[in-house]
């Protein structure tokens, strides 16, 4: 196949001067990375001038730059809204250098000011303490996309550019990003980017060559070979290659121009003719050296364009004249004479190659987060469940979700802000309400054969996310949220943990954004865990797994919540309160199989706004009647753990009516710990009401039972808490079995309590006879029918 490199035509545009604004974002680069005085080398170069910890990364700036001054000359041309998504880990300092030099940094951060002592405060923050990090992270303005952990850049651009017509998202995707397999999934985003209402995205992948100390995969394949792999994606690329400055800004302003006029006709077509599968956005495959404009040998050996370039070229600068020598020439070599004014600011004719004003990419809307439309949230009365007679109305718990999640489709239809993802598991996790308000969105034509039906629900003008990948489930919605719209995640629960890390970052840059009082709060990220570990005992070992519950109550509590609703109406009342939240993390963890419902939707209100309660329904102590306290209190959090708690607090008032129990219901699991820990913690007075101040407390946890003792830390005697959690154990078995097998199982909890009463009480040692029995004919009565017992299976919690 012939190649299809542009090249440049005799003739053309002067390039002289977005040259020099290249120089200027390149000496600010290295400025940032070695620099603590000195800052425009209006002095020769002293080792007191150099950093005394060097941290920076030079290699893949200069790409960075290049791209950055390029687009901005596209957008003094047009007028486009562009966002700026930096992929290639480390690229801070060149990203900084273009929002500094557009004098939206300064505007944000006054005492940087576009002067001397302003340039000095730039370099000096840099990877220092109290200062910026290496990384494009919240502090950058424009930023929607840290860059520290590889592989998410394209689907957060997707994501952004989701329901945005008009924006243009441009996404750097660096060559060692590109062999990561989140990476490689987001190549698939022309099936779902739909042209008459998305915005675009506009992918450069930027290949040096070299990672860290290697050399990268597709840095190493032919032009041909990486243009093929994109185009199988849906993507229609083109090469700009070379070492040559000159050859190459005619090359790259060719390519953008054609990619622009491409993706504008796309729209037009799109929007007169209808969207009639997907369509061939434009894509760049930009060929630089590694470390290009930098020192060109170091000590003998090569490093422009190696992996030698990746971070510091020139690392003892301050003990090695040698290497002061070569970076004082590297830096003149840019003439920064020339680029700034005796002042400090950069000279008029460079200004004005930036864009104005909101077209700023450091400016735009979209990468502030936007405060962004607020979502109206139905009445939950017309989702609600009737309990009554409390327990015994069995529902699938997520379907009212799923019919709350179709009227919010419908109430923003004409105002498109919200957008359920999920991997390909909408009706499995008895959301599929949503498809009677809009489809599966998917813009590749159905195959002869394939039968489609209305009823499938398959449309380009579809706006659930359905693709069988965590990472771009999760990655798309990050980038749709952090451009101020709403969703949902929701995903089988071992599975989340694919993405895990993912919600890590985001937590982090929840975190610190925060901090930043220019970045307006953006709706928050939330998940939404079903089929979960004690309900997939039908799909086996493989599908059974609550980590994730760890992995979020490890993260900072200023920005972390994990929700456990017992019922439908308690989970309604947790999706209104998480899809009106910003700036949180929101894990709620609920199975989609029929469970008993227990709290009409007030009671749900009340319970989930004290985020743990006693059930006095559930338990037999007498109200207001003073005295020691419970014998035992039975705590639960989970559906599953609610329902073996209410069934051992049922059986133990049954058999022994003389105990008194109490029943204490956990649905946000961070009430637990002190609030000096986590801002929902309950107060010491508040614990103690209702776990008493001593007294044993048997506690059945959806997830590991280690989870819980690290919220307990800090709570006065916690050595009391009996907890009992899933241990991994699991296989496909029936759903009792799976309690039996974690000894979470009402008997089980049931001998706990018996254990820790401090009383003797006739009739215990019959009890707990029964129990071991009843676990003993559990285990012979399901290898003999396949099912569980029948008293286990037709249980219901009546009324003592």
């Amino acid at each position: 196949m012939e190649t299809t490199t542009v090249i440049p035509e005799a003739g053309g545009e002067d390039f002289e001067l977005l040259d020099r604004y290249w120089s200027a974002a390149n000496y600010l680069t290295v400025a940032q990375i070695y620099l603590q005085e000195n800052p425009l080398l209006r002095e020769p170069l002293l080792p007191s001038h150099i950093k005394p910890r060097l941290l920076g990364h030079w290699g893949t700036s200069p790409g960075l730059s290049l791209v950055y001054a390029h687009l901005n000359r596209l957008i003094r041309r047009t007028s486009a809204e562009v966002l700026f998504v930096a992929g290639p880990g480390h690229g801070g300092p060149a990203v900084v250098a273009n929002v500094y030099l557009e004098g939206t940094y300064s505007e944000i951060y006054p005492k940087v000011e576009m002067d001397v002592p302003g340039l000095l405060r730039l370099v000096r923050q840099f990877s220092t303490p109290g200062g910026v990090s290496s990384h494009v992270g919240p502090a950058t303005p424009g930023s929607i996309h840290e860059g520290g952990e590889l592989g998410y850049s394209l689907m957060h651009a997707t994501g952004a550019a989701m329901d945005n017509p008009g924006l243009i998202v441009a996404c750097v995707i660096g060559d060692g990003e590109a062999e990561t397999g989140p990476l490689e999934g987001s190549w698939k985003a022309p099936s779902f980017l739909n042209p008459a209402r998305d915005g675009a995205v506009l992918p450069i992948l930027h290949l040096n060559g070299h990672k860290i100390s290697g050399p990268t995969v597709l840095g190493r394949r032919s032009d041909e070979d990486v243009e093929l792999l994109l185009r199988a994606h849906g993507w229609d690329p083109v090469t700009v290659s070379g070492d040559d400055p000159q050859l190459v800004h005619h090359a790259l302003a060719a390519a953008m121009d054609a990619a622009y006029a491409s993706i504008r006709e796309l729209q037009s077509q799109a929007l007169t003719h209808g969207v009639h599968g997907p369509v061939r956005w434009p894509a760049i495959i930009l060929r630089t050296p590694k470390g290009w404009t930098g020192p060109a040998m170091v000590d003998g050996l090569p490093v422009e364009g190696t992996f030698r370039s990746h971070q510091v070229p020139l690392a003892g600068v301050r003990e090695n004249p040698g290497h002061m020598a070569q970076l004082e020439a590297w830096m003149r070599s840019y003439r920064p004479e020339t680029l700034f004014d005796s002042a400090g600011r950069l000279v008029p004719e460079l200004a004005a190659l930036a864009p104005e004003g909101s077209l700023r990419m450091s400016a735009v809307r979209a990468g502030r987060g936007g405060a962004g439309t607020a979502l109206e949230i139905p009445d939950l009365g017309r989702y609600a469940l009737p309990p009554a007679p409390r327990g015994s109305v069995i529902h699938e718990t997520t379907r009212p979700l799923g019919e709350l999640l179709r009227d919010i489709y419908i109430a923003t239809a004409n105002d498109p802000r919200f957008r359920l993802f999920c991997p390909d598991e909408t009706n499995s996790n008895r959301l599929g309400a949503v498809f009677q308000a809009t489809d599966r969105c998917l813009l590749e034509p159905a195959r002869d054969g394939d039968h489609a039906l209305p009823e499938d629900h398959v449309s380009a003008e579809g706006r659930v996310m359905e693709v069988l990948s965590e990472h771009l489930c999760q990655g798309w919605l990050e980038g749709y949220l952090l451009t101020g719209r709403h969703g949902l995640f929701a995903s089988y629960e071992a599975f989340a943990m694919v993405s895990a890390s993912m919600t890590i970052q985001h937590a982090k840059w929840l975190q610190h954004a925060r901090e930043l009082e220019w970045r307006a709060p953006v709706p928050s990220l939330n998940i939404l865990l079903t089929s979960t570990c004690w309900r997939n005992d039908h799909n086996g070992f493989s599908h059974q797994g609550p980590g994730l519950i760890d992995t979020v109550l490890s993260l900072s509590g200023t920005v972390t919540r994990v929700y456990l609703p017992p019922d439908a109406n308690t989970l309604l009342v947790t999706a209104e309160h998480i899809l009106r939240s910003r700036d949180y993390v929101n894990l709620v963890v609920v199975d989609k199989q029929p469970h008993p419902q227990y709290l009409t939707l007030e009671e749900a209100r009340e319970h989930a706004a004290a985020g743990a309660s006693i059930w006095s329904w559930a338990g037999n102590e007498e109200p207001g009647a003073a005295g020691a306290g419970p014998d035992v209190v039975m705590a639960c959090a989970g559906d599953i753990p609610t329902q073996e708690t209410l069934a051992a607090a049922w059986l133990l008032q049954k058999h022994l009516p003389e105990l008194t129990v109490r029943v204490v219901n956990v649905m946000d699991a961070m009430v637990l710990p002190p609030r000096d820990i986590h801002p929902h913690g309950m107060s010491p007075e508040k614990f103690v009401e209702l776990f008493t101040a001593d007294g044993e407390v048997i506690m059945a946890w959806h997830g590991y039972a280690r989870a819980l003792h690290q919220l307990l830390h800090g709570r006065p005697q916690p050595e009391r808490f009996h907890v009992r959690g899933y241990n991994e154990q699991g296989t496909t078995t029936t759903p009792f079995d799976m309690v039996v097998l974690n000894k979470m199982s009402r008997y089980h909890l049931l001998l706990e309590a018996l254990r820790r009463v401090h009383r003797q009480v006739p009739g215990a040692d019959e009890l707990a006879g029964f129990c071991r029995s009843q676990l003993d004919a559990h285990t012979l009565y399901i290898r003999e029918h396949f099912e569980d017992l029948p008293e286990i299976r037709d249980w219901v919690w009546t009324p003592m």
